[in-house]
């Protein structure tokens, strides 16, 4: 008997993902994210210091 070829075929490992995402360990070479991220981050600073108060 094969013991192999028993029982039920495996189910890809990570095959539940957006398709717009690269893969886990895959380099983010995404230039719109990163152009995003980083209007978000200067829009937080802004925010951030307007709401210093003013000595």
């Amino acid at each position: 008997m094969d013991y192999g070829k028993a029982g039920n075929p495996k189910a890809a490992k990570d095959a539940h993902h957006p398709h717009d995402q690269p893969r886990r360990g895959a380099p983010k070479g995404d230039a719109k994210a990163a152009a995003k991220k980083e209007e978000l981050l200067a829009r937080m600073k802004a925010a951030a210091e307007a709401r210093k108060p003013k000595d």
